[in-house]
């Protein structure tokens, strides 16, 4: 287990911490039309978020800037992941206009905050974490944020994915 911070407070990190030179994990997530998403769906280089929920402003600021900045990486797919649920994701992203990085709900099984170790036990949220994933499923760059209330390392998550074929 690993521990974070949340405005402060200790929280408890649950699930697989995982490490640059890991195979991405099996999970299981809910789409914004309610189908089902594992990361058999997935492929080439990718960019997986997880936010605490899309609806405040650093992880709303976050998931827009990784939507402008995205389509400049040839061939990068960018995923948010929350326990959002999936009629709310719907509804901000076309609020927000974000179109490129496609939104994605944990809420039903926690499959890919037990996958990957972003979940916050005390919030039942979960974590602000970054994850760039190659063609052949390796992580290649891992970012859990010391404190859940900060914004991720924009430049090293991009300059990660572009890394990476």
């Amino acid at each position: 287990m690993k521990t974070v911070k949340f405005q402060g407070s200790p929280i408890t990190l649950e699930g697989n911490i995982i490490s640059v030179g890991d195979k991405l994990p099996s999970f299981k997530v809910t789409t914004n039309d309610l189908g089902e998403f594992t990361e058999k769906d997935t492929k080439g280089v990718r960019v997986f978020l997880t936010v605490p929920s899309i609806d405040t402003p650093v992880c709303n600021m976050e998931v827009k800037k990784f939507n402008e900045q995205i389509d400049k990486l040839d061939g990068v797919t960018c995923y948010t992941v929350s326990m959002d649920l999936p009629f709310a994701q719907s509804r901000w992203c076309a609020l927000e206009g974000v179109e490129k990085v496609k939104t994605l709900s944990d809420y039903k099984d926690r499959s890919f905050a037990q996958a990957t170790g972003t979940y916050a036990k005390e919030l039942g949220l979960l974590t602000r974490a970054s994850f760039v994933v190659d063609s052949n499923d390796n992580v290649t760059y891992v970012e859990y944020l010391d404190e859940i209330t900060s914004e991720p390392s924009y430049d090293k998550i991009l300059e990660a994915a572009k890394a990476v074929k």
